[in-house]
């Protein structure tokens, strides 16, 4: 029998074990393929990462459908190239991940602690309105995230202009008292 036979029938089987769940199998499948798809994927590509990324992929893709693989449709290595064709078109297809430049001056956004103290601060203040009577409460929420003013309020609570200032500010003082030990 020539060796290029025995070398198909040999991955033909490997794929088929792959197929079972066989890591040794997948294993030895690898070391067999993983520099010609490598070698393949930098040449269409012209990206050593990105072809890395194609070519772990094409290995992930053998272990999760090596069970479809059929001898009798054709060689074990032209199923894996295929299966490696693929793999490297959809890297092709994914935008070009921009090279990062280092900045000219650091940013002005909040970094991880200030992000941190704001989503603490935001929670403390929900949490001390938690706590606030539902009238005084109804207020502060339409004056403050709803952005209405006290006329407005008045009109859609159906209530007195008075008796919404009356709510606004003892609601904001109950606040500020629940507050306290946050401005500390």
């Amino acid at each position: 029998m020539p060796v290029a036979m025995a070398t198909a029938e040999s991955d033909s089987r490997l794929i088929e074990r792959v197929g079972r769940g066989d890591r040794d199998a997948f294993e030895q499948l690898y070391r067999r393929f993983a520099r010609p798809v490598l070698a393949m994927a930098v040449r269409q590509l012209g990206d050593h990462g990105r072809a890395e990324d194609a070519a772990q992929e094409t290995f992930a893709a053998v272990w999760r459908s090596a069970r479809s693989y059929r001898s009798e449709r054709g060689s074990a290595s032209a199923w894996l190239y295929a299966v490696a064709r693929h793999a490297i078109i959809d890297r092709a297809r994914q935008r070009r991940e921009q090279a990062a430049e280092i900045p000219d001056e650091a940013s002005a956004d909040a970094g991880p602690d200030q992000r941190a103290e704001e989503s603490w601060l935001t929670w403390r203040v929900h949490a001390a309105l938690e706590q606030l009577p539902e009238r005084e409460r109804a207020v502060i929420e339409l004056a403050y995230w709803s952005g209405l003013s006290q006329a407005e309020i008045a009109s859609y609570l159906d209530v007195p202009l008075g008796t919404v200032k009356t709510r606004t500010r003892t609601g904001l003082a109950r606040l500020s008292g629940l507050l306290d030990e946050v401005r500390e």
